[in-house]
């Protein structure tokens, strides 16, 4: 049996992982089996020792310790599906630590540079129409990037204003504001129709060749309407999801609420932005006060 087939199995199935975090853990878990094969250790019979040496391998090489911290957590979950499945009796990564890692805060932009970047798309073309329609989207929702070229038609409702976003296994419901709404409705109503010649395609964003929307073609389109903008700071398309997380935030939104807007699992991965917030008000505040 291959150990590792299981484990990407047990990623899809059970734990519903999208296909990029299948790709990263089985990436870190398939260079840990390379490491044990040039060694003949079989994977079954793997002692802790042994991943303390490999993650001391790994620091030697000079990976940064959210590097090797990354690639523990999936030898972890590697073996913690080895235990459920019967292969395997002990999780030998278990106690393992590693360096504690410092957690940066998340880059986001400022509600001037929002509206700068939300503006770059000429809605004088169909390419226009389109990527105004899918960066409005992003920063209304703060939906993830694989989460927005997986829309279909269907999940977008226009005349209650909202969309139906199922990510990591759990469906949510997100409000859109007037501006994507209209945004939305010129892609769908007058743009979409033309882009797309198979009336079976029910993928919401398509590219110019009607063929569903790719994560690198987006990319490209962040970089380019960035350096059209002229603003400086790097854009991603996880920057207008952290801009859309910290700006509900400054304007009284609370944590759940946006929590389960996000889609995150554990409150902890939203608090992040109320360390943003309080960082820029401690800002303002050293700046402002007379006696700072």
């Amino acid at each position: 049996m291959n150990l590792l087939r299981v484990y990407e199995e047990y990623l899809t199935t059970e734990k519903k992982a999208s296909a990029n975090t299948v790709s990263s853990y089985m990436r870190d878990v398939q260079q840990f089996a390379g490491a044990m094969e040039i060694l003949e250790i079989p994977l079954t019979e793997v002692l802790p020792g042994d991943v303390e040496r490999y993650t001391q391998s790994l620091i030697n090489k000079g990976k940064s310790a959210a590097t090797v911290t990354r690639a523990m957590a999936s030898v972890k979950s590697f073996y913690t599906c080895l235990q459920k499945t019967g292969y395997a009796g002990n999780n030998p990564a278990r106690g393992i630590t590693t360096a504690k890692v410092e957690r940066k805060l998340p880059q986001v932009l400022t509600g001037k540079e929002v509206e700068l970047f939300l503006e770059q798309p000429s809605c004088t073309d169909l390419k226009g129409y389109r990527d105004r329609a899918m960066l409005e989207l992003l920063y209304a929702t703060g939906i993830r990037v694989s989460e927005l070229i997986g829309l279909q038609v269907g999940d977008i409702n226009l005349g209650g204003g909202f969309l139906r976003c199922s990510g990591k296994g759990k469906e949510r419901i997100i409000p859109l504001y007037p501006a994507a709404v209209r945004a939305l409705s010129d892609y769908v109503k007058k743009v979409r129709p033309q882009l797309v010649e198979d009336s079976e395609q029910t993928v919401l964003f398509v590219n110019m060749n009607g063929e569903p929307m790719s994560r690198q073609g987006f990319w490209k389109l962040v970089k380019y309407y960035q350096e059209k903008a002229g603003i400086h700071k790097e854009i991603t398309p996880h920057t207008l999801r952290h801009s859309f997380a910290a700006h509900l935030l400054e304007n009284g939104a609370d944590l759940h609420s946006i929590q389960e807007m996000l889609g995150h699992a554990d409150i902890s991965s939203t608090q992040i932005y109320s360390q943003l917030v309080n960082q820029k008000i401690k800002s303002v505040y050293n700046k402002a006060h007379p006696r700072a």
